[in-house]
């Protein structure tokens, strides 16, 4: 246990201010605000309504349907306690826009399910940010026209990790999984976004997007999990460029899809905007035999990196004829221990194991030599290499 020092300096100014009458004023302590049966609040939106900055706000285990509204306090951290509460739209909504509005600073919203989000105009998501800074963890957005969409926030940073995104889009292209906007930077990690309804499992438009160890993948056609299956566009769509890091993610393309492009980046044009990309020990696989890029590239000037990746199935790698590719491992049929489970991880391969190379770092000095693993479901284990020699792609094979 830490131990507390007292500033003896401190104490004597307090006694001499209480001498002299001074009033020393305490600062005001957050609260905390219990959402659920018998609880203070019954529903979310009335905790919301009544929170102030920095406190926190615990949603009890159960089904709240129709509960929408805006987030307003800032410095909020909002988390289900007991199991995972459901927050189904019920066929309302907040403003013509989402479940929650997130209009506060500095959110946080911890272990929550979200369904249903629907609006007259078509865009309609779970959690609409419009604040500054947030942050998504441990939590389960699915079948809404969008799971999260954000506006432009040039200073803003966006953080998501161990959530599962599944079955958002109204089926239209327009509306995905997770739809990131103009901001300062996204850091996307431990997630699994699958099955988008015929639009992308990410799209970004973060100046900045770190994307690491992470699940993109889709079911089969007739195949049913913790969603319907879908049929997805680009697995990850990151349309105006800017610096962007894809390090150790499974990215799976599924026989059936919108779009034969798994990775795109640069299509709608870049701007003013950096054009690095860095494309590391990532394990890409395209099932649809007939067609496929595993990652586009268009629009930009700077060579893209691709290292220590598996490109397994049919298609062309890029076709950005300056890309730095280095040590990838390029397979048709792939050699995983259970494709047919969703498992890609590489059996025993010579071609595989210590055969990577060090990729070095980032034009900004950031190491990219991954240091994690994806672990299903929406989580990550610690990556150890053997003998300092790391493998091809997004596991080491131990």
């Amino acid at each position: 246990m830490q131990s507390i020092r007292f500033s003896t300096t401190r104490i004597a100014f307090a006694a001499s201010a209480l001498v002299l009458g001074a009033a020393i004023a305490a600062p005001a302590s957050a609260a905390t605000l219990s959402v659920g049966a018998g609880k203070t609040y019954a529903t979310p939106c009335k905790a919301f309504a009544a929170a102030k900055a920095g406190d926190t706000v615990d949603i009890q285990a159960g089904t709240y349907s129709g509960d929408v509204c805006a987030i307003s306090a800032s410095k909020l951290t909002i988390r289900g306690v007991n199991g995972r509460p459901h927050i189904k739209a019920g066929g309302k909504n907040s403003g013509g826009k989402a479940i929650w509005v997130v209009r506060g600073n500095d959110i946080t919203v911890d272990n929550v399910e979200m369904s249903g989000a629907a609006v007259p105009d078509k865009n309609g998501a779970a959690l609409r940010l419009e604040g500054t800074n947030f942050t998504l963890r441990n939590s389960f957005l699915h079948d809404n026209e969008n799971g999260v969409l954000s506006g432009v926030n040039e200073a803003s940073t966006v953080t998501m990790e161990y959530n599962e995104f599944g079955h958002n889009g109204r089926g239209d292209g327009y509306t995905h999984n997770v739809y990131i906007g103009k901001v300062a930077k996204l850091y996307f990690r431990y997630n699994f976004s699958h099955d988008a309804n015929v639009g992308h499992n990410l799209k970004t438009r973060g100046l900045y997007n770190m994307i690491a160890y992470n699940r993109f993948s889709s079911l089969r056609s007739g195949e049913t999990g913790s969603t319907a299956a879908g049929k997805p566009s680009y697995e990850v769509n990151v349309p105006n460029g800017g610096t962007t890091y894809l390090i150790g993610n499974v990215i799976q393309q599924p026989a059936s899809n919108n779009n034969p492009a798994m990775v795109s980046y640069g299509e709608e044009g870049v701007g003013t905007r950096k054009t690095d990309l860095y494309v590391i020990n990532n394990t890409f696989v395209n099932d649809e035999s007939s067609r496929g890029t595993f990652v586009t590239i268009r629009n930009a000037a700077t060579p893209a990196k691709l290292i220590n990746n598996i490109f397994a199935g049919g298609g062309t790698v890029t076709a950005q004829a300056t890309a730095v590719q280095k040590t990838n491992y390029r397979s048709v049929a792939g050699n995983f221990v259970n494709k047919a489970t969703y498992d890609l991880r590489p059996a025993t391969n010579a071609q595989i194991v210590n055969a990577g190379s060090n990729p070095g770092n980032s034009a900004g000095g950031l190491a990219l030599k991954p240091t994690a693993s994806y672990k299903h479901t929406a989580s990550y284990s610690t990556r150890a290499t053997k003998g300092g020699t790391i493998d091809i792609g997004a596991y080491e094979i131990q």
